[in-house]
């Protein structure tokens, strides 16, 4: 399955097109796509049953297709080519920070930057599937509802402004994480821990990896973070970028008013944000 949001609305893609799940179902399933997270066995069961789209799908009218978790996780240098070019030791268990859910925005945007040096990062995002608590990492995939693209866009003044990094706020300013264009359930892929990723900016490639050079994989990461608190339905994990982040460019790259970010994961999809200053 591919589950999207639109105008606040639960979609599935089909045939390159969509259908509404309230109405397809006759309300056996509600309009919230957040409410899709927490009823995912039965919604795939249902979903077996649609033929075609009953409605044109257009990514630029999509909002983020998890758009009320109530927990928004991410991971510091989880490559270890990015922990290199950020002059820090490879980190010996993962470094969990929280972003905040204000922060969220739609596959296609514009982002206002704020003052100082705004960065992209270009990340595999998890959707959590089941309510975890201390998840082996053997079985961790069986907690997961699907995976979609995502940015850790990231002002690193602010970031670094502190006694210690101030990771949580730095990253979550108004459009700092696009996430979509769906959530893509795992009998979608055939690689699920290999991926290819990678973003550009204004065409020029800047990041390009796979997710099986995580330092941490998806199954690790879910069971480091449910050995200490509870994972929820709907709830994200930013899993981390790979190298070829701005600061890490000689000498140092960062975006401006008129850039334009394309960023893509294999079998996931595509973002695009556009920046502007402020008015």
């Amino acid at each position: 399955m591919r589950i999207a949001n639109v105008a606040g609305r639960a979609k599935l893609l089909v045939d390159g097109g969509a259908v509404d799940i309230e109405r397809a179902s006759s309300g056996r399933f509600g309009p919230d796509p957040q409410d899709a997270y927490g009823r995912l066995d039965e919604l795939g069961s249902w979903a077996r049953t649609i033929g075609s789209a009953d409605e044109s799908w257009d990514p630029a009218a999509a909002g983020p297709p998890v758009p009320t978790p109530r927990q928004v996780f991410a991971i510091a240098l989880n490559y270890i080519d990015h922990a290199a070019e950020a002059g820090i030791q490879t980190p010996l268990e993962p470094l969990v920070f929280p972003k905040y859910m204000s922060s969220l925005s739609g596959p296609i945007s514009e982002v206002v930057l704020p003052e100082g040096s705004v960065d992209w990062e270009v990340e595999l995002v998890v959707v959590i599937g089941t309510t975890t608590r201390h998840a082996p990492a053997r079985s961790a995939w069986q907690h997961v509802a699907g995976l979609t693209v995502g940015q850790d866009i990231s002002e690193r003044q602010l970031q670094r402004s502190g006694p210690v990094p101030q990771f949580g706020l730095a990253k979550s300013f108004p459009g700092f994480s696009p996430t979509g264009p769906a959530v893509v359930t795992l009998d979608e892929l055939d690689a699920r821990d290999d991926l290819a990723l990678g973003c550009e900016v204004n065409g020029e490639e800047v990041q390009k990896a796979s997710t099986a050079d995580m330092i941490f994989s998806v199954s690790e990461l879910i069971a480091y973070i449910s050995k200490v608190l509870t994972l929820l339905p709907g709830d994200l994990i930013f899993t981390g970028t790979p190298p070829g982040v701005g600061m890490g460019r000689v000498p140092p790259q960062f975006l401006q008013a008129g850039d334009r970010l394309h960023s893509w994961i294999e079998g996931l999809g595509e973002l695009d944000q556009t920046f502007v200053g402020p008015t």
